[in-house]
C-alpha cells in the first residue's frame, strides 16, 4: 500500500511538473518617464495566478502550464494592458518590456462617490457611468459655458430645451421629465425646484473632475426623487502638485468664455479657486427675427478650503456664486432698434450656495462624515405684460456612519432637507409659495456572498411635512463571471412630491398657474428596475471590443399633469401612470490611437389614463450616438461624431422630424503647458427652423411649438488653455 501511495504521489508530481513547467517575465515602465514601475499587477485570470512588479519594475510568474493564457498589466492611474501568449513561450516573448500610459480616459480603479462605497466602480453592483479624464476635457472644449451637451451625448440622456428663445433645458433619463433626476455637485442637492430651471445652463464644466450617473430608482442614500436617476457633478480636490490653469473661448456665434481655476496642498491646508465668466451675444442663424442664442452675461466663483488637522480627519468648505442675465426674443428689439409691441423674455438670476464636509477615520474599518449645503435663489422672468419672480431658500444636512470589513461594508445615516419659496410677482390670487421639510434615514450593506456574487441591499424612510411616510428599499446583485464578463441586475421604489417646479410649467414662465392643493394631490410613486452586462473581447493584442447592454423599467403612479382649466392651469392627477422601458447598448472599440463609441438608445415612454396609451412627448424612441476619436496621448486628439434622432411625439399631437447632428473636434498640445483647440459643432446646419416652425401666430405675440430639435445651427468655437 506505501508502495502504491508513493508512485501515484511521484506520478502526481512529475504530472504537475509536465503541465506548469513554464514563467513569464516582464519589466514594467512608466511611458512618459521611463522608470520602472513598482507593484504593477500582472495577473493571468484564468488560472487565478499572479505577481506583482519589484523596485526594478520586474515580474516573474511561474508554474503557468501549456496553451493559450490571456495576461492582464493593470496600475492604478495607468491604461490597463490585455493581451494573450502561448506557451511554452518562444525566446522573442521571454524578458519582453512593457511600458504603461496614464489613464487620460476610464481609470478601471476609479471609487465613485455617488455609491459611497470604497469599493471600485468595477466592484459595486449598483451600475454607475462616469465621464473623466479626456473625455471630459473634449465635452468641455465643445461647450465651455455649460453641460448640456455633457449629458445629452450620453445613451439614455436627453437634454430638452424648455424655451426657443432663452435656451432653457432639463435633463431626460430614459424619456421621463426632468423633475425626475436629482443633480448634485460633491454629492449635496443643490439644483431643484425653483432653482432647477437654469441650472444645466449655469454650471460649467471645467472645474470638475468627473460625472457620476446611476439610471433607474437610487433613492436609498439620496431620497425618492431620483426615481429616472441622479446625476453628480464632482469637482476637483488640491492636489499635492499646484496647478494653475486658463481657458479662453470664442464662437462663430460671437460667445466668449473665459475661465481660471488655482489649486494647491500642503500637509494641513489646501485650496480649490474657480471662476468663469460667459457672455454670449443674440444669434438668429434662421433669420426669422428671434434668437436661437440669447443674449447674456454669466459671472461663477467658486472658492473651497480644505483643512487637514490630522491624518484621520478632512474638512472642506465652499462658497458657489453665479449670477447671471439673459434676453431673448426679438433680436430687433435685443440689439436696441426701435421695435413696436416687442416679444422678449428676460432672465435675470442670482445663486449662493455653500458647501461643508466633515470625514473623520477612527480607524481602519469605522468612519463618520457630515454634510451640510445652504441653498438662495432669486430670479426673475418677464415677458410683455407679466413677471414671475420669487426667492428659493433650501437646506440639506447629513450625518453617516460607515463600516468596512473583508466581506461586506455598512453605511447609514440620517438627513433633513428643508425647502422654502417665496413668490415675489406673479399672476394675482394664484401664490405658489411654500414650505416643507424631509426627515430621512437610511441604511445599505454591500456583501459579498460568494467569491463572484455581491449583493448590495438599502432601506430608506423618509417622513414629509405634507405628504406622510415613505419606505423605499432597494436591491442590487452582481455575479461576475470573470474579468471579461459582468452581470447586473437591481430595483427600487421611490416618490416625488408635488411641485409646480416643472418642464410644462417652466414652457409657460408659471403665468396662470395655479397653486398645488395639498389637500388633493399625493405623491408620485414609483418602482423599476434595469438589468445590464458587460463584456470585453480580445480579438487581438491591439483590437478590443467592449459591450455593455442595458434593459430598463421604471413605472410612476399618479403622475401631475398639468391641465388647463378655465384659462389657467393645474396640475392634477388621472387616473392611471407613466411607464418607461427600453434598452441602452454601448460598444467601444479600440485599435492603438484609434477608438469607436457606438452607442444605441430605445426608449418607449407611454402613458396610461383611463384605459388608454398615449406616448409621452419630446422622446427619441430611438437614438443613435457615434463617436469616431484618434488620439496621441500629450500630443493631439481629432474627433469625428454623429447622432441620429428619431421623429419625436409633440405635445399638440403633431409628430417632428427625424434629424442628423454632426461635430468635428480638435486639440493640438504644445509641450505641458499650452493646447489649441478647433470645434465644428452641428456643421451640417442641423435647424428645427429648416424642416419645421419654432412658432405660430406673430413676432409681437408668438405661439411657440415644441422644441425638439437645435435651434442654433452650426457654430465654430475655438480657443486655448494653459496649464501651469
Amino acid at each position: 500500500m506505501q508502495i502504491t501511495f508513493a508512485i501515484s504521489s511521484l506520478l502526481l508530481l512529475f504530472c504537475q511538473t509536465a503541465f506548469a513547467q513554464n514563467s513569464f517575465t516582464a519589466k514594467i515602465l512608466d511611458h512618459d518617464t521611463g522608470e520602472a514601475l513598482i507593484g504593477v499587477t500582472v495577473l493571468l485570470p484564468d488560472l487565478s495566478i499572479g505577481n506583482t512588479s519589484n523596485a526594478d519594475g520586474v515580474v516573474t510568474i511561474n508554474n503557468i502550464p501549456n496553451g493559450n493564457h490571456l495576461i492582464n498589466i493593470r496600475y492604478v492611474g495607468y491604461e490597463t494592458i490585455s493581451f494573450s501568449r502561448s506557451f511554452p513561450l518562444a525566446d522573442s516573448e521571454q524578458n519582453q518590456i512593457f511600458e504603461l500610459e496614464h489613464d487620460h480616459e476610464e481609470m478601471a480603479e476609479i471609487v465613485v462617490s455617488s455609491t459611497r462605497s470604497s469599493r471600485t466602480i468595477e466592484d459595486v453592483p449598483t451600475r454607475v457611468e462616469f465621464i473623466a479624464g479626456e473625455e471630459l476635457a473634449e465635452k468641455g472644449n465643445m461647450k465651455p459655458g455649460d453641460i448640456r451637451m455633457l449629458l445629452n451625448e450620453s445613451t439614455g440622456i436627453q437634454t430638452q430645451q424648455t424655451s426657443a428663445t432663452s435656451y432653457n433645458s432639463s435633463i431626460r433619463i430614459q424619456g421621463l421629465d426632468g423633475k425626475y433626476t436629482q443633480l448634485l455637485r460633491d454629492g449635496l442637492p443643490l439644483y431643484s425646484g425653483f432653482s432647477g430651471g437654469l441650472s444645466l445652463m449655469q454650471i460649467t464644466p471645467l472645474d470638475l473632475k468627473q460625472v457620476e450617473v446611476i439610471k433607474g430608482a437610487s433613492s436609498t442614500l439620496y431620497g425618492g426623487g431620483a426615481i429616472s436617476g441622479l446625476v453628480n457633478l464632482i469637482t476637483k480636490s488640491p492636489e499635492d502638485e499646484p496647478e494653475l490653469s486658463f481657458m479662453f473661448n470664442g464662437t462663430s456665434a460671437l460667445g466668449f468664455d473665459a475661465s481660471g481655476f488655482y489649486s494647491k496642498r500642503n500637509e494641513k491646508i489646501g485650496t480649490t479657486v474657480f471662476t468663469s465668466y460667459n457672455k454670449g451675444t443674440a444669434y438668429d442663424p434662421a433669420d426669422i427675427g428671434l434668437t436661437a442664442i440669447p443674449e447674456f452675461e454669466r459671472f461663477t466663483l467658486n472658492p473651497k478650503l480644505f483643512l487637514y488637522p490630522s491624518e484621520q480627519t478632512s474638512i472642506n468648505v465652499g462658497l458657489n456664486l453665479v449670477t447671471e442675465d439673459r434676453l431673448g426674443g426679438n433680436i430687433d428689439y435685443i440689439e436696441g432698434e426701435d421695435v413696436n409691441d416687442p416679444y422678449f423674455e428676460k432672465n435675470e438670476t442670482e445663486r449662493v450656495s455653500s458647501q461643508f464636509q466633515l470625514n473623520h477615520q477612527f480607524n481602519s474599518s469605522t468612519s463618520i462624515a457630515l454634510k451640510n449645503s445652504l441653498n438662495f435663489y432669486d430670479r426673475s422672468v418677464q415677458i410683455p405684460d407679466f413677471t414671475f419672480s420669487g426667492k428659493q431658500s433650501s437646506s440639506f444636512s447629513e450625518a453617516n456612519i460607515s463600516f468596512i470589513g473583508d466581506e461586506s461594508e455598512w453605511i447609514a445615516g440620517v438627513n433633513l432637507w428643508t425647502d422654502k419659496f417665496d413668490q415675489s410677482q406673479g399672476t394675482a390670487g394664484q401664490d405658489l409659495s411654500f414650505d416643507d421639510a424631509i426627515v430621512g434615514a437610511f441604511i445599505q450593506n454591500i456583501w459579498n456572498v460568494k467569491p463572484k456574487w455581491t449583493l448590495e441591499t438599502g432601506f430608506r424612510l423618509d417622513d414629509h411635512s405634507e405628504y406622510g411616510t415613505f419606505a423605499l428599499p432597494r436591491l442590487s446583485v452582481m455575479f461576475e463571471h470573470s474579468q471579461k464578463l459582468t452581470l447586473r441586475a437591481g430595483g427600487g421604489l421611490g416618490y416625488k412630491s408635488p411641485t409646480v417646479f416643472s418642464e410644462d410649467a417652466e414652457q409657460l414662465q408659471f403665468q396662470n398657474i395655479r397653486p398645488i392643493n395639498t389637500d388633493l394631490l399625493e405623491a408620485e410613486r414609483s418602482f423599476g428596475g434595469n438589468f445590464d452586462t458587460n463584456y470585453l473581447l480580445l480579438i487581438s493584442e491591439k483590437l478590443s471590443l467592449s459591450t455593455n447592454v442595458l434593459l430598463f423599467y421604471t413605472q410612476i403612479r399618479a403622475p401631475l399633469v398639468l391641465t388647463p382649466v378655465g384659462g389657467d392651469f393645474e396640475f392634477r392627477q388621472p387616473q392611471g401612470y407613466v411607464d418607461t422601458k427600453g434598452v441602452e447598448v454601448n460598444m467601444k472599440w479600440s485599435y492603438e490611437d484609434l477608438k469607436l463609441f457606438i452607442g444605441y438608445t430605445h426608449a418607449n415612454v407611454q402613458e396610461h389614463y383611463n384605459g388608454s396609451s398615449t406616448t409621452f412627448p419630446l422622446v427619441a424612441e430611438h437614438r443613435l450616438n457615434n463617436v469616431l476619436m484618434y488620439e496621441k496621448h500629450g500630443e493631439f486628439w481629432i474627433g469625428l461624431e454623429a447622432y441620429f434622432f428619431s421623429p419625436q411625439e409633440l405635445g399638440d399631437g403633431s409628430t417632428g422630424k427625424s434629424y442628423w447632428i454632426t461635430g468635428l473636434m480638435t486639440e493640438k498640445k504644445f509641450g505641458k503647458n499650452i493646447s489649441l483647440f478647433l470645434n465644428f459643432e452641428n456643421f451640417l446646419d442641423t435647424r428645427q427652423s429648416e424642416f419645421d416652425a419654432i412658432y405660430t401666430g406673430s413676432l409681437s405675440d408668438p405661439d411657440f411649438k415644441d422644441i425638439y430639435a437645435p435651434v442654433d445651427g452650426f457654430v465654430i468655437n475655438g480657443g486655448v488653455k494653459l496649464v501651469f
